[in-house]
């Protein structure tokens, strides 16, 4: 394609082209386009294959010379690219330079001015000269007991009081019916029969379990609250509201023995492979810990190592979304203490700083993970959209659906993964020592560093 190419300016990682495609190469474009369709046409009052182009010209010239505008704008920008052998950080922006009605009615060149940011160009640090030190932790007996007994409290059951008080304490279950009404009107939601609520579990909206203590079965009971603001139902959020209450039955907790019984309620075969399993399982979530700490000082590392200019709307963007969350948190109710007292300049420098860290990290493991050629394969990206659809159960299929057929969200699952696969890499050629440390270090939330 015939076309002239200029470069208007070249600052850090910004870059300005100046592009113009002569409007006799449109016009030998669109001429060579109506040429190959014109045979296929089938048009009333023309036999198949002899529309004259004049004709097609008039019908169709404006949308076809807008597929020519089109591909024209794609190729120039790849040109100029791969002349370049430029790599876009995002994007490439383009503004047209010539009136565009006057380029698709023919005898105008198409003029337009493409800008783009560049990826920075740098030398990652040598992974292998990366020392680290890992945390790690196991779960002692006691709490490996305390887990078992946790898990007897959890498998508790319910059985009808008898004695001489049969009123419900706080703990105890009812199996109650109930009508809610607001302003003595019933309202749609507010209506169950037959009914377990444990008294105390903050099952119900606050106040109403309280008003059960002390009911015995038989008992009619108006528990008057009022709802939260805010609350899931816009219509009931902040109302007063009565509920009438029927108990039929109050009901005691009896505790499981943690003993072979509640072991192979629970599916095991003895309480020996139970508490196995529990110690299993408190010491996967302490080695996630660990490797999650261990990961944190290796992105610490990264970061100190590497000092290079950063693709501003790659920054924009990610401050973008830090600070709608920070908005969010606001108008949920308030903000972390740490940054309660903080001005809003104070809180949009120190999240922006947060934002360049994660944009450098970003671009420093896809760096490394460019030179050593790391992939997310099909087969990864498949198992991941699977476990994320299984987690929303009957929807999974079509949340399965979503993924399969939306690219971005694609993009949004393989980013994590491609980042994971990196990491692995470098604990794998880094140097790393194992420490002991306490329960206490281990559960223990990282601060940024200094500078954050």
């Amino acid at each position: 394609m015939s076309m002239q190419i200029v470069e208007k300016s070249g600052e850090g990682l910004s870059r300005v082209y100046g592009v113009t495609v002569p409007a006799g190469e449109l016009a030998k474009r669109l001429d060579a386009r109506i040429a190959e369709i014109a045979p296929q046409m089938n048009i009333k009052g023309f036999r198949k294959g002899k529309v004259p182009p004049a004709h097609v010209r008039r019908v169709h010239g404006k949308a076809l010379m807008a597929e020519v505008i089109e591909q024209a704008l794609n190729e120039t920008t790849q040109k100029v690219l791969d002349d370049n052998k430029l790599r876009p950080a995002s994007q490439p922006d383009l503004k047209p330079e010539s009136d565009m009605e006057k380029v698709m009615a023919g005898g105008v060149d198409l003029s337009y001015e493409l800008s783009l940011e560049l990826m920075p160009d740098f030398e990652p640090i040598d992974i292998a000269g990366i020392k680290l030190t890992r945390p790690v932790y196991s779960p002692s007996e006691k709490e490996v007991d305390e887990a078992l007994a946790d898990l007897a409290k959890q498998a508790r059951t319910f059985a009808p009081r008898t004695g001489k008080s049969l009123k419900a304490k706080d703990g105890d279950q009812v199996l109650i019916d109930f009508v809610g009404s607001v302003d003595g009107v019933e309202f749609p939601g507010g209506k169950g029969e037959g009914f377990e609520l444990t008294l105390g579990s903050g099952q119900f909206i606050p106040g109403f379990e309280g008003q059960l203590v002390g009911a015995k079965p038989g008992d009619d009971v108006t528990v008057k609250v009022t709802f939260p603001t805010p609350y899931q139902s816009e219509d009931l959020a902040g109302k007063d509201a009565e509920f009438a209450v029927k108990v039929h039955e109050v009901r005691a907790p009896v505790d499981a023995e943690p003993d072979d019984e509640l072991a192979k309620r629970l599916g095991l075969s003895d309480l020996a492979t139970l508490k196995e399993t529990l110690s299993k399982n408190l010491q996967q979530g302490y080695d996630n810990q660990s490797r999650f700490k261990l990961k944190r000082a290796l992105l610490d590392e990264l970061d100190k190592g590497h000092a290079f200019d950063l693709p501003p709307k790659m920054v924009d963007a990610e401050f973008a979304g830090i600070w709608q969350q920070v908005e969010q948190d606001k108008a949920a109710g308030g903000l972390p203490p740490e940054d309660a007292g903080k001005t809003e300049d104070q809180l949009k420098d120190e999240y922006r700083r947060i934002a360049e860290r994660r944009v450098r990290l970003g671009l420093v493991l896809a760096e490394i993970g460019r030179r050593d050629n790391v992939q997310v394969t099909d087969q990864e990206l498949m198992q991941a959209m699977q476990r994320e659809a299984m987690q929303y159960g009957q929807q999974a299929q079509q949340v399965f659906e979503f993924f399969r057929s939306n690219p971005n969200a694609q993009a949004q699952l393989r980013a994590p993964l491609y980042e994971d696969k990196v990491v692995e890499l470098i604990f794998a050629k880094a140097t790393i020592k194992d420490k002991k440390v306490s329960k206490k270090e281990i559960e223990a939330e990282d601060d940024l560093p200094d500078g954050y």
